[in-house]
Parts: structure tokens; C-alpha cells; sequence
């Protein structure tokens, strides 16, 4: 989890850093596991029971039942390690990348809380993101259940007092509150549940409340007719003006998968059972959509070639009225004869055709996809392994938007020049995704590729935030050093690699439930 924090350059904050230095990171591997009878109830609960019995556990396996809470998982110098089935030699950067892990440290009133963004030990900069402390951009309030993109920890030497600043937008480039942080959130408090089997923490009343203060904000009724939901840009990894306002695969791939979590941790009492209910109907309909208007494959791009436009009524099949002129040029030679992925964005008479690595292993990660769906992607992957990963994985969006694209677009953004930054860079926080989507679908070895490109890098350039160029050859113009989420990011992608039940603290499984993607009708493609 990142902090926020330019403060951190404050003495306070350098003493409790450097005071980390006799930490064991194993204190915070080695909690506890703590097994209670009813660990498995949250994800073997699946959209019937809720939609049509309200029940609760059923038998379940495939992903769900893959990691065992209360297995021995840890050992040597506070690093992982894998069971002996899954064990190979480590490689030499595994070990420099957890003492950077546990450089980043950040505590509050003594315990651990978090990291910092990036801790370059060769210069005196400790980076955080800056940030305020209120819900309110000038004078507008945000709603309740807005989540802080990070936050920073204030040390007051004299008083003996800690306290936290929280990020809500306020301070960000362009002043938008982050959309997939309260997502997030909750994806991570379901991976813990999952990964100790203590159920005590998702069932405290404040975690049900803040679950549901954050569905709040996204299930609440408007004007919109899609089940997706509408965000502002900027609002996510692709925190500056990218052209992903909208409905950005991104955020859609975090709700759906946040939606899914919190059904299987809402307690079914008076205030959860109508966001139970709620949550069950949105899933519905946004994997209907998600898999019917967002999927792009061979056949789909012929179609959508051929469709005829300002079509009325019901009978409508160029439901957005896309312009087939608006096709990229570069897409027909993109796209493989197998192969497929979840377009960037769908809103009337606009679709995004470029890739967004996140959304899509979302997407994979989260059963957005379906298993056919799934495989697509990777196969595209393979297909185009040097437009995507290249000498570094992984590009954040593929193609970059240059010349005068690139000024109507970004506004002239110096930091998202083409082949830079978020403008089709190259981020190796995205390796563990890609681990996970790629152990999910069964095909390890894109995942082992991957990381052995990573690893001749990494380590040597001082773990960059993001790389630069085509291939993601350049460590990128202004990328920190010591980035945590590439450390972080690395690791979990081993670990996962090592061990693949590790994937059920975080993976999925489709729900049967769920109606499949419906075929088109015949008239589709006249």
C-alpha cells in the first residue's frame, strides 16, 4: 500500500524510518493465522444464493479453495518461500528487493502502517505525494465513502503525537479524487481474509460501514443508462489527462471485482441486505455489458467495420452509433486472427480501441472475462509480445498518442510524451497482475518470460517506477528510483510464481450465475 507524503522529509519522519532499520518484516508476514469455521462462507456465496435465496455457504473449490489459511508460508530472513512442491533456487535480487520492501516502512504510533512511494537511498529526497487533510476540493465537500489515494504520517516530536493526513484529490495534478482507491480497499480487505481466514476484521462495524459508504457513491441512481460507471480523467493509475474520462476499463474492471468482494463479506442484517440485493442486480447487468460492448476481438472489428449508423429504436445494432471511420489505422494490424482484450472505453458515439494492461488483467483476474475471454487475452499477449512487453514489462497502454493527438489530448502534458510515462510506458508494478492472470489461465510460462526480462534490469537500474521507448528500453525520464510498488509488485509476481495457490487470495472464480455473453442476432453483421 502506498503512503502519501513530501512531508516525509521531515525529521520526524526520517527517525521513524531509519529507526525501521531493527524491524523484522517477518512481524508483519508472521501474524497469526487464524482459522475459524466459517473461513470459506464468504467465497463459496455465490450470485443465486443472494439473488434468488439469500443464502450463505455453499461447497466450493477451483481458486476459492486453493489457499489455505493457517499454512506455514514463511522463512530465511523474513522472505516468503514457497512449499516444497512449488520450490526452485531464488533468484539473487530477491533478497535486495525485500530489504528495499522494508526500507519503505512507514509506522504510525509504533506499528507499521504503510510505505512510501519511493525511498532512493543515494539521494536525500524521500518520496511521497503531497497532500492535504479534508474531503473538500475549494469549497465543495466530498461525499462520504470517498477513499484517500494515500496519506502521509506527521510526527510531532515534542507533543509525542502521530497523526495522519489523508489525500482525497485535493492536492492531486488536476485536483480529481481517485475512483479505484475505495475499490481497491476492498479487494485488499477480502485478500486478507482470505490469506488468515479471520473473518473478525471484514465483520467489524466500521469495515461493513465503510463498504458500504463506498458502494454508496457507486450504486447510487442517476441519469446515466449504462451499468458502468462514469468517472472523470485522471481518476486512477492514469492519474493526469489521458483521455480515459468516460468509462474507463480500468475503473470497471476494479468495480466489477470490488462488487463481487463485498458480497461475499456484507453481513446480511438490515443495513447490508439491501446493498446485497443492490450489488447482485449491478453485476448482472455490468458483466452483461462488459463482456457484450467492451470485447474487441477479429470478428468483432469486422463487424463494427461494417456497421451503419444514426440506427433508432430497440432494433438498433450500432447500439453507440460508433463511427467505423473512427477506427485507428493501427488497429487492423494490431489484431491478431485469435486473440482479443477489453477495449479502453464505450460511451455514445466514442470507443477508446487502445489496450489498458490494467483493466484487462482485471478483467482476467477478477472473472469479468470469461474463460474463453480470458484465454483471448493472453493469446493477444503472445501474439504481441514486443508492442506489450517488450524489453520490460509491462506497457501500461498501447498504442501512445503523438503530434497533434497527443496536444488535443493530454493538453500538452511535457511528463506523457509519447512512449513515457502513462502514455505508453512500460511499469513493472504491473508483473504481478500479469503473474496472476497468467497462472489463472494456465499459462505460467508467459508469466516466467516476463520476469526473467524483469530481472536482468530491475535490480541494476534501482527499481524504476516506469521505463520509456517502444520496447520500454530507457528507464524512464522522470522516474523515481526505488519505486516500491515495482519492488512490491516483483515480489508478489515470484511468490505467485512459486507458489500458484497463493492466486486464491486474490483470484475469482466465474460465477455460474451469471448470464454468459449473448450471442448477436443474425441482423449483427448484414
Amino acid at each position: 500500500m502506498e503512503l502519501g507524503a513530501a512531508g516525509m522529509r521531515r525529521s520526524a519522519s526520517h527517525n521513524s524510518l531509519s529507526g525501521s532499520d531493527d524491524f523484522d518484516l517477518t512481524h508483519l508476514l508472521n501474524k497469526p493465522r487464524i482459522n475459524v469455521e466459517r473461513q470459506r462462507s464468504f467465497d463459496d456465496r455465490s450470485l443465486s444464493d443472494v439473488s434468488y435465496s439469500g443464502g450463505h455457504a455453499r461447497g466450493g473449490g477451483g481458486f476459492d479453495g486453493m489457499y489455505s489459511p493457517g499454512g506455514g508460508l514463511r522463512s530465511l530472513v523474513g522472505t516468503p518461500a514457497s512449499s516444497a512442491l512449488h520450490s526452485f533456487e531464488p533468484h539473487p535480487i530477491v533478497g535486495d528487493a525485500w530489504e528495499a520492501l522494508r526500507r519503505s516502512l512507514v509506522f504510525f504510533r509504533g506499528q507499521p502502517l504503510g510505505t512510501i512511494a519511493a525511498f532512493d537511498h543515494a539521494s536525500e529526497e524521500v518520496l511521497n505525494y503531497d497532500q492535504g487533510w479534508e474531503k473538500k476540493v475549494d469549497r465543495f465537500k466530498l461525499g462520504e465513502g470517498a477513499m484517500p489515494a494515500s496519506f502521509k504520517v506527521l510526527h510531532d516530536d515534542k507533543k509525542g503525537v502521530d497523526t495522519l493526513h489523508a489525500d482525497f484529490g485535493e492536492s492531486a495534478i488536476g485536483r480529481v479524487a481517485p475512483v479505484d482507491s475505495g475499490f481497491w480497499w476492498i479487494i485488499l480487505l477480502r485478500a486478507y481474509t482470505k490469506s488468515t481466514g479471520d473473518l473478525t476484521l471484514a465483520e467489524r462495524p466500521e469495515c461493513q460501514k465503510a463498504m458500504r459508504l463506498i458502494l454508496s457513491l457507486c450504486l447510487s441512481e442517476g441519469f446515466d443508462t449504462f451499468p458502468t460507471l462514469l468517472c472523470a480523467d485522471g481518476c486512477c493509475m492514469i492519474d493526469r489527462r489521458m483521455g480515459v474520462y468516460g468509462y474507463p476499463i480500468e475503473i470497471q474492471s476494479l468495480f466489477f471485482m470490488a462488487l463481487r468482494c463485498a458480497l461475499l463479506m456484507l453481513k446480511h442484517d438490515a443495513e447490508g441486505k439491501d446493498f446485497v440485493e443492490r450489488i447482485a442486480t449491478r453485476l448482472h447487468a455490468l458483466s452483461y455489458h462488459m463482456r457484450s460492448y467492451f470485447w474487441l476481438d477479429f470478428q468483432q472489428l469486422n463487424d463494427i467495420y461494417r456497421y451503419k449508423t444514426e440506427e433508432y429504436s430497440h432494433t438498433a445494432v450500432n447500439k453507440f452509433n460508433v463511427i467505423p471511420d473512427s477506427i485507428p489505422d493501427w488497429l487492423f494490424d494490431f489484431m491478431p486472427c485469435e486473440g482479443g482484450f477489453f477495449v479502453g472505453n464505450v460511451s455514445p458515439a466514442r470507443m477508446d480501441f487502445r489496450w489498458f494492461a490494467l483493466g484487462n488483467m482485471i478483467a482476467i483476474v477478477s472473472s469479468l472475462a470469461t474463460p474463453e475471454q480470458s484465454m483471448a487475452i493472453m493469446d493477444l499477449i503472445e501474439e504481441r509480445w514486443e508492442e506489450l512487453i517488450g524489453e520490460m514489462p509491462l506497457k501500461i497502454c498501447y498504442p501512445a498518442i503523438e503530434n497533434h493527438e497527443w496536444r488535443i489530448v493530454t493538453g500538452c502534458d511535457p511528463k506523457n510524451t509519447r512512449w513515457s510515462y502513462h502514455n505508453g510506458g512500460s511499469w513493472p508494478v504491473l508483473l504481478w497482475l500479469l503473474t496472476a492472470a497468467s497462472i489463472k489461465t494456465g499459462q505460467p510460462q508467459i508469466a516466467r518470460r516476463a520476469i526473467d526480462l524483469a530481472e536482468r534490469r530491475l535490480l541494476k537500474d534501482g527499481w524504476p517506477e516506469y521505463y520509456d521507448g517502444k520496447l520500454g528500453k530507457y528507464v524512464g525520464k522522470q522516474a523515481r528510483k526505488f519505486q516500491t510498488w515495482s519492488i512490491a509488485g516483483y515480489l508478489v509476481a515470484k511468490m505467485l510464481l512459486e507458489d500458484p495457490s497463493h492466486l486464491g487470495m486474490i483470484a475469482l472464480e466465474e460465477d455460474k450465475a451469471m448470464k454468459p455473453v449473448l450471442r448477436r442476432s443474425a441482423s449483427w453483421t448484414n
